[in-house]
């Protein structure tokens, strides 16, 4: 049986916070404030704790690896902490730690994430299971184990979710689920974190530049792993070449700058999509759009146009919008 793991953060096919959005924001305060990241060793999670950093704020950079503590560490205003989203004594470990530094928490940022790219008839269970451990459980972990901090410091709560949370990409079934689930999560802890006056949103990138691609083609070479036997051999020989010889994308510095509003805004958005250009937003906004059609369609309590329109209206005016 053919799988295909990618373990990695990532941004992918999965994707959006809008690009113009403001960072003109109302400071909840002119104090530094102590910031978790997880998984900040490369790519988007790098740039969220060095931008946070270069604000004045104190990152605690959470990463799995020594060499990469050890590079956190040597930025200023960060201090790189060994947590593998996926081990509950690290979580510990990391709560006892910055518990005991003194600062309290203010915002957590569950950004660790990795992909699994198989088509869903053919991917093995531990590969699904390992792809849910990571997106889906290691922020309920993580936010879990967080908690009390960030009650006591009326903090805020980031995930770094995806456009694929709204999409459902073509063999990258594991993490669409992973991400679509993010977007349940996100609601729910928003709605009970409200009574302790903690705000919750979610992140949504598109594409960014990440090491997502060639951690995909390091780990298939290392675990032997081909596309031979596939049913979906041909679509996947596809996607990997693509994935070898695509441009290098853009830097995710707007996603960093929507976490940054999420954290300190006064009245931060739920949700933050962010994309490096325009097609992503139009085809993401699209499928949402395509998702209400369905679910109004052919019932018996289904609306007419002009009552669509008038909850889209109420929705928008809800927004500020």
């Amino acid at each position: 049986m053919h799988r295909i793991t990618i373990a990695a953060a990532l941004s992918l096919a999965a994707l959006l916070v809008l690009p113009g959005t403001s960072l003109a924001r109302q400071d909840v305060s002119e104090d530094q404030r102590a910031i978790l990241v997880t998984g900040a060793s490369t790519g988007i999670g790098r740039n969220i704790a060095e931008t946070l950093a270069g604000e004045g704020h104190f990152v605690y950079a959470g990463a799995r690896k020594q060499s990469d503590i050890d590079a956190l560490n040597a930025i200023e205003n960060i201090q790189g902490i060994r947590l593998d989203v996926t081990v509950q004594e690290e979580i510990d470990a990391a709560v006892d730690t910055i518990t005991r530094a003194g600062r309290g928490l203010y915002g957590l940022v569950n950004n660790a994430g990795v992909a699994v790219l198989a088509p869903l008839i053919e991917i093995d269970e531990d590969d699904m299971q390992f792809q849910m451990d990571v997106n889906v459980f290691g922020p309920y972990r993580v936010t879990k184990a967080f908690a009390p901090l960030i009650i006591e410091s009326k903090g805020r709560i980031t995930t770094t979710g995806s456009i694929s949370g709204i999409l459902s990409g073509f063999l990258y079934g594991p993490y669409s689920m992973s991400k679509h689930a993010i977007e349940a999560y996100t609601d729910t802890l928003a709605r009970e974190m409200r009574k302790f006056d903690v705000e919750v949103s979610v992140v949504e990138p598109g594409n960014y530049n990440s090491a997502i691609y060639g951690s995909l083609l390091r780990r298939m070479e290392q675990r032997n792993q081909t596309t031979e036997g596939s049913l979906y051999k041909e679509e996947l020989d596809r996607v990997l070449s693509n994935a070898d010889n695509r441009p290098k994308d853009k830097e995710p510095d707007e996603v960093s700058s929507a976490v940054l509003n999420a954290l300190f805004e006064v009245n931060p958005k739920r949700r933050y999509m962010v994309v490096p250009f325009e097609r992503q937003a139009e085809v993401t906004i699209r499928k949402a759009i395509e998702e209400l059609v369905q679910l109004n369609e052919r019932h018996i309590y289904s609306y007419d146009r002009d009552a669509l329109i008038d909850m889209l209206d109420d929705a928008l005016a809800e927004s500020g919008d």
